[in-house]
């Protein structure tokens, strides 16, 4: 379908169909995670920096904090990543000034453990965000892993849950989601294994920490990326060994241009969307061989935007204690990119249970400083910040009839992508929107009838004439999100005009309590 658009040219429509009966799946808040390493500027002048103008008692920087709030992430992945599989936890905790410095061989940096178990998990309390630790089975293995289990979650009574009360935590952390241990299928990675190796010393590793604290969740190493020679088999063969005693498997991709292909890059989420698809695939044939009634998740828990090409590689960093690395400055493809992404994790919310945007701050991430200066949101904040604010309730499947344009590394792919949710007892109504075309504006339409009640609309775009505009810490609001003015809503039919290459929100929310809301408030004592 087509109309006309002020400039005399033909106008492509696309008509949304959405029903509050089809449902994919609750929306889990941990979702919309973050992950904090040890590597670059992330926790050394990103979230810790003694001495700041904003910094706290403990060295925190409170104007990141209060970024880090506004973004929303509700669980926090720590601390890594490549870093964690030659880290000793035991040297992060104590008193400071009696902290070993360490060769940190993932990221060639001197680590000074100023920040450890503790701290961290008082950071995230305070950014009101889970902890999510992963632990080292890159050089070490059983032991150590249950000796951090009970080091955080043992209320007290031993030795290494009276040393976390010696050394200022009298409460326990209370963690309850673990990795064990991250990418070891790269052969970059510090104790790389293999697949039997790897799913072996993970069963047991899984099977001690469930004696310690059978509480929690643990998460599976998947493959590195989905472009490793490995992928499909590594998680096959580890599952096998692991399959009834962990609850996640991971996933983890990242996507830029590759040789300038802009249009394959818009597209990027039709690859995640194959990697989810193809990792559940792959961990379901492993529970019907195994005859096992359990059926795991998806933790994405590295997923983003990243121009690896830019980085040279591990191998030509010099020794430095701190350095800038992987800085990435998004523009506005890239945010659109981030929320097509968002918008995929959304419509598999009924396998994905977990998904960590890497990393928070500096490293890769929606959140940029300088030390001793200014923090400021990157483009890519703001749609990850409006998903964790407004998507609630249930996914809905959105039927949607839109054009497509060609790309060289997916075939044709939908201009217009879309995700919805429902939250029966608000009654909002929350349609994600991204569209791919860098010329043409585009038209939506949704019969929005189905959904009871006088609504109020608000509807918001991040787009800029100029799609490689990015926030700097002198201008950090070039690009926000602002109101989307060609967004009606008449007898229960919804349009909105799109702009060019943008990412949308557009919200419906009740004028009046929804029937289940009141009842819900009726029922309150």
């Amino acid at each position: 379908m087509v109309k006309r658009y002020q400039s005399g040219g033909m106008m492509k429509s696309v008509r949304l169909t959405v029903d509050a009966a089809f449902r994919v799946g609750p929306v889990d808040p941990r979702l919309f995670g973050s992950f904090v390493e040890h590597m670059g500027r992330c926790v050394y002048t990103g979230i810790f920096e003694p001495g700041h103008p904003t910094a706290d008692s403990q060295g925190f920087r409170q104007d990141v904090l209060e970024l880090v709030r506004e973004l929303g992430p509700t669980i926090v992945r720590y601390p890594g990543g490549n870093f964690v599989s030659g880290y000793r936890w035991e040297d992060g905790i104590g008193p400071v000034d009696q902290r070993p410095r360490r060769l940190d061989l993932a990221w060639r940096t001197v680590e000074t453990n100023q920040i450890g178990i503790d701290e961290f998990a008082a950071w995230a309390r305070a950014a009101g965000a889970e902890p999510m630790v992963a632990v080292n089975l890159g050089t070490r293995g059983v032991q150590e892993a249950t000796d951090l289990l009970e080091y955080c979650n043992h209320p007290e009574g031993t030795e290494l849950s009276d040393l976390r009360r010696a050394n200022g935590s009298k409460e326990p952390h209370e963690i309850k989601v673990w990795c064990l241990g991250n990418e070891l299928d790269g052969p970059w990675q510090v104790g790389h294994k293999t697949a039997l190796e790897y799913g072996r010393l993970a069963a047991e590793t899984a099977r001690a920490m469930l004696m310690v604290d059978p509480r929690i969740e643990l998460v599976a190493c998947g493959s590195s990326n989905t472009n490793m020679p490995t992928f499909a088999a590594w998680e096959a063969t580890v599952l096998e060994n692991c399959y009834d005693l962990v609850d996640y498997v991971s996933l983890h991709n990242y996507y830029e241009p590759v040789s300038g292909d802009i249009d394959s890059f818009l597209a990027s989420s039709v690859d995640l969307e194959v990697a989810i698809e193809a990792l559940t695939a792959t961990a379901d044939h492993v529970g019907a061989r195994l005859r096992s009634p359990k059926q795991l998740r998806l933790s994405v828990d590295e997923w983003n935007v990243w121009y690896q090409q830019d980085f040279a590689g591990q191998g030509e960093l010099e020794w430095a204690e701190s350095r800038s690395l992987i800085e990435d400055s998004y523009n506005v493809a890239d945010a659109v990119v981030v929320g097509s992404l968002l918008i995929t994790l959304l419509r598999h919310a009924d396998r994905v249970g977990i998904a960590c945007q890497a990393q928070l701050v500096n490293v890769i991430a929606p959140i940029l400083t300088e030390p001793g200066g200014a923090a400021w949101r990157q483009t890519i904040f703001h749609p990850f910040a409006q998903v964790t604010r407004y998507a609630r309730g249930d996914v809905l499947r959105v039927e949607a009839r839109s054009p497509a344009y060609p790309t060289a590394l997916y075939g044709d792919v939908p201009l217009v992508e879309t995700a919805a949710t429902y939250d029966e007892e608000s009654g909002d109504l929350a349609v994600f929107a991204v569209n791919r075309s860098r010329t043409e504006p585009l038209e939506i339409e949704l019969d929005v009838r189905g959904f009871p009640g006088e609504r109020t609309l608000e509807a918001t775009t991040l787009h800029h004439e100029e799609p490689t505009t990015r926030n700097v810490a002198s201008d950090p609001d070039r690009v926000v999100p602002r109101m989307l003015s060609k967004a009606r809503l008449s007898e229960g039919h919804l349009t909105a005009v799109l702009p060019a290459l943008s990412w949308n929100v557009i919200r419906l929310i009740p004028d009046e309590p929804t029937a289940s809301s009141t009842d819900n408030k009726e029922q309150q004592p």
